[in-house]
């Protein structure tokens, strides 16, 4: 069904007139009134995201970058490892200039088999042509043969391997499984480990038509649905859930689900009928459980003291559980820390315990509310996908291991089960993303950069990863450019008009690669002869194949451009695979090699990992307080941005204290530190340090603080090998680790720390300022 514009928005002066747009987390309509920018939410989004709100500020922000730029010394002396990355001044060239260089550099490397990495790592546009890495990786497929890409991500980089030994398809289980429909109809417990923040939930990897997470909750506590936050953070459930909170200790979330399953099995509430029909190893791991294998019952005095709850709560908690719709929630969070792996293993294993799986509104329902396309129905025909081609490099590495790549070139590592060899690169191209956000210990980080020989970055703004590039090539931000926004599971299509002109002399990524890989001799097959129009218009082709064999309205692309939006056809809310399993095991088996769910996994103890052996196993906290880091920090995602993008948004600025992201700290803490609200604090360790401004609340447990990540990373002094970072990035602190030797995932969600008030002359903030 096609959205037709609004009367009010029939207005003569085109300047004037909204025009619909959409984002990672929202769609909205816009207009510029005397250089002014105003944003619209979209009229039908129950709960709209203010995150939209940062585009005015952020559109002709001194953070822009506006004309190509080169690194003095690279341009001097030519590529080469160097370490004064990120210390340099650049030197303004044209476009000509820029690509030429480029060009011959790309000749000069695509030469030896594996010498490229292709980044674009990150949320880069909800436009489905112009998304960046699609772009960067057709680009290095066609022009220069091929690259060596990352897999996994940063936000799941541990289920990611796991999910597929123990369960199936880590997609169907995230975005086909139980629905926020379902629980608000069918559910009558939910255990959050680690919540489901609607900061997070207000966001998708793509477009976001209607923000129902909120309702839904609500809707399920109304009618009488019990909702038990566990984390250390009350803030990660919201108001309307009426959740009951469960306080405990980071990390520590294994054990406490070690000890629910112990309760249900000594007091014969397990399902055990689930357990033999549906799973695969439950006597191994039984045995582990209740300490035949290793002496050690996982009961609840055990897990008391390693969790924080006390033994009571936690057998109670057991009990309430039995019986009932249960939905066992596992945040991704949980699994971005050293084991992470565990929890996501235990957290099955507690919902088949209950015999849940496969019901509406029960079961497991790992990772619903860490983003928007989650819990939601999935689309009944196509959305507009632009291909990349085929990579002629087979080469890979987890996306969490890019420093180690580049620090320890010819060294092995192994990643699910294989023993691998990191690549030797000589450049890195990225586009659309920001290692310096999502990495963790980013003083290594930077040490790696400075292997290379080149570090080429399509930026529209000087985020850090730029500000340590060889080239950087300014890009337009999404308002300045025509595109298609979609998400596979939100069933409106919107047609993405520009709204302003370019910023300075800022190109499309595709307008870029067009030019450089014409230098390559490789323009006609990057482009097939299209513009950007010609391109909307055959990628939109597939989509209105699909309405005409559904037998549905077909709207022409002209009628489609012409209106507010297209509402495509969605699939039933049937439970996906884990419904059919249950509903038919013979006839529909996991993709496991058991055909079951593997509570014990021959295939993962075979690769003899002592850091993830063959069933959930506690391997202990990592995260235990000590004399020069007492505090435990949660760098979670931010709520005024999605990750580090526009930070230097209006919504985004205004949430920061004296200019510096606010941390948060429980009042018992602060006061034995002498630590008042409104105060700037310096948190610490021996990777690095930061400053932040401190907000007290009750809502955090004592012996925890907490700190966002993406403000940019804003050294004092980049000269100096660990400087202090002014902004307030957590990153400087956390470890550059694996989950373990099978996922090796990030590791970013948690690390020890001191904290202190600021008492010296603070710093000035240059993170948005243009460099030299």
């Amino acid at each position: 069904m096609m959205l037709e514009p609004d009367a009010a928005d029939q207005h003569p002066d085109a300047e004037s007139r909204f025009r619909p747009h959409t984002s990672h987390w929202g769609v909205f309509s816009a207009r510029m009134i005397d250089d002014r920018l105003e944003i619209r939410p979209y009229p039908d989004d129950p709960d709209p995201n203010e995150i939209i709100q940062n585009f005015p500020k952020a559109l002709r922000h001194r953070a822009r970058i506006a004309q190509p730029m080169v690194r003095k010394g690279w341009l001097e002396n030519g590529p080469s490892p160097d370490d004064r990355r990120g210390r340099e001044e650049f030197i303004p060239v044209s476009w000509e200039t820029a690509l030429d260089l480029l060009g011959q550099e790309l000749i000069r490397v695509r030469g030896g088999v594996g010498a490229i990495f292709g980044g674009s790592y990150g949320w880069s546009s909800a436009g489905r042509f112009h998304h960046a890495q699609s772009q960067i990786h057709r680009f290095l497929n066609v022009a220069c043969g091929g690259y060596v890409r990352s897999v996994t991500s940063y936000s799941s980089g541990a289920s990611q391997v796991l999910i597929p030994h123990i369960i199936g398809d880590h997609e169907g289980l995230t975005k086909r499984n139980v629905s926020w429909e379902q629980i608000a109809k069918h559910t009558d417990i939910v255990v959050a480990f680690g919540g489901m923040a609607l900061k997070n939930a207000m966001v998708a990897g793509g477009s976001v038509s209607k923000h129902v997470e909120r309702s839904a909750m609500k809707s399920a506590a109304d009618r009488g649905c019990n909702f038990v936050l566990v984390s250390p953070l009350r803030s990660d459930l919201p108001e309307e859930a009426n959740a009951e909170w469960v306080s405990c200790m980071p990390g520590s979330d294994t054990a406490l689900m070690m000890a629910i399953v112990h309760t249900l099995v000594v007091e014969g509430n397990h399902d055990r009928a689930f357990l033999d029909r549906y799973t695969s190893g439950w006597p191994i791991f039984e045995r582990y459980l209740l300490g035949e294998a290793d002496g050690q019952p996982k009961d609840a005095e055990w897990a008391a003291t390693l969790t924080g709850v006390s033994a009571d709560g936690i057998i109670v908690l057991a009990r309430r559980l039995a019986g009932k719709r249960a939905l066992i929630v596992v945040s991704h969070s949980l699994q971005r820390a050293e084991h992470g792996e565990q929890p996501v293993w235990m957290g099955m294993v507690l919902a088949a315990a209950l015999g849940q799986i496969g019901l509406p509104g029960g079961g497991y329902g790992y990772a619903l509310g860490a983003v928007a396309y989650y819990g939601r129905r999935y689309n009944a025909v196509p959305i507009p996908t632009l291909s990349q081609g085929s990579n002629g490099v087979s080469d890979f590495i987890p996306v969490a291991r890019i420093a180690d790549m580049l620090l320890h070139p010819g060294e092995t590592y192994r990643f699910n089960g294989e023993t691998r060899t990191y690549p030797k690169i000589k450049l890195v191209y990225w586009a659309g993303g920001n290692p310096f956000h999502h990495h963790q210990d980013l003083n290594r980080l930077r040490k790696a950069f400075a292997r290379l020989d080149t570090l080429v970055v399509h930026e529209l703004a000087w985020t850090a990863t730029a500000r340590h590039a060889d080239v950087v090539l300014p890009c337009t931000m999404t308002l300045e450019r025509e595109d298609i926004g979609a998400n596979s599971n939100d069933p409106l299509l919107v047609p993405m008009h520009p709204i302003v002109s370019p910023y300075g002399e800022a190109r499309d990524d595709y307008a870029i690669f067009a030019d450089l890989a014409e230098r390559l001799g490789a323009r006609e097959a990057f482009t097939e002869g299209r513009s950007v129009r010609q391109w909307l218009e055959h990628l939109y082709e597939e989509t209105r194949a699909g309405l005409v064999e559904k037998g549905l309205p077909a709207p022409s692309f002209e009628e489609f451009w012409a209106g507010e939006g297209l509402l495509m056809p969605q699939q039933p809310d049937d439970g996906g695979y884990l419904r059919a399993f249950r509903n038919d095991p013979d006839a529909h088996p996991l993709p496991t090699p058991s055909g079951k769910l593997q509570i014990y996994s021959e295939r993962i103890a075979s690769f003899g990992e002592a850091d993830c052996p063959g069933h959930p196993t506690w391997l202990g906290s990592v995260y235990l307080p000590t004399e020069k880091t007492p505090f435990v920090l949660i760098a979670n995602q931010p709520k005024t941005r999605l990750h580090s993008q526009l930070d230097f948004g209006g919504h985004s600025v205004a949430s920061k204290h004296r200019g510096r992201e606010v941390a948060t700290m429980n009042p018992e803490d602060a006061a034995g530190r002498g630590i008042c609200e409104g105060d700037i604090i310096k948190l610490s360790n021996e990777r690095g340090a930061c400053l932040a401004g401190i907000t007290l609340s009750d809502s955090v447990r004592p012996g925890v603080i907490q700190l966002a990540t993406g403000a940019w990373y804003d050294p004092a002094d980049p000269n100096e090998e660990k400087s202090l970072c002014v902004h307030g990035n957590p990153n400087v602190l956390t470890r550059d680790i694996g989950t373990s030797a099978l996922a090796q995932g990030g590791t970013g969600q948690l690390t020890n720390v001191q904290v202190e008030r600021f008492d010296g002359n603070l710093p000035e903030i240059r993170a948005f300022d243009r460099p030299v």
